[in-house]
């Protein structure tokens, strides 16, 4: 291989990346208590940097790890996300552009949730088939914001916040600030 530019270059970029993106997603599915693959994909932002930042802020929220996890088709708390998400620039999100679904792994038609800024009649059942599901995916579409002429994306793969989970945080917590706790001397500090 005489370069990164080279065909060899190429085919070795390509399936190193591949493999480095595998061992990511066995980390994301090996996390704590999760029960959920997630993945969110922001679409039609202007920018790639507020496409990450704001998929990243949806990806963090503990609002939508446990709606998820609660198998609720709550569109509000991905929105409440996309809003208060730091740094992004004036004219990326535009309501009235703005649309969520939930897309089915299994290739079947995506469930709408909110199309351009108006929300849409959930199929209840349909959104429950779907969040059953192991893995899911997230569209957020900015459709292009304010000049509604952005093309840039970005994914972020997440896990879902279970029962089991919140128990081992709270026991780690406890665990951590309450060392005289199992010996009957609590001091409570928090």
């Amino acid at each position: 291989m005489s370069s990164l530019d080279s065909e060899d270059g190429r085919a070795m970029t390509e399936t190193l990346t591949g493999f480095a993106q595998q061992l990511a997603q066995l980390v994301v599915r090996d996390g704590e208590g999760a029960t959920k693959f997630v993945c969110v994909r922001v679409v039609n932002s202007p920018s790639y940097e507020d496409a990450k930042r704001i998929a990243s802020t949806i990806a963090r929220s503990p609002l939508v790890k446990t709606a998820l996890y609660g198998k609720d088709a709550n569109w509000g708390r991905i929105l409440c996300a996309v809003g208060y998400t730091q740094g992004v620039s004036e004219g990326t999100v535009v309501p009235e552009r703005t649309s969520v679904s939930f897309v089915p792994v299994d290739g079947s038609e995506e469930l709408e949730l909110l199309v351009r800024g108006e929300p849409e009649a959930v199929d209840e059942m349909r959104a429950g088939q779907i969040l059953e599901c192991e893995d899911l995916e997230i569209r957020v579409d900015l459709g292009g914001g304010e000049s509604g002429t952005g093309a840039e994306k970005a994914s972020y793969w997440f896990c879902d916040f279970s029962h089991e989970y919140v128990v081992s945080l709270t026991l780690s917590f406890l665990l951590q600030n309450n060392r005289g706790c199992a010996n009957g001397n609590v001091d409570h500090k928090w």
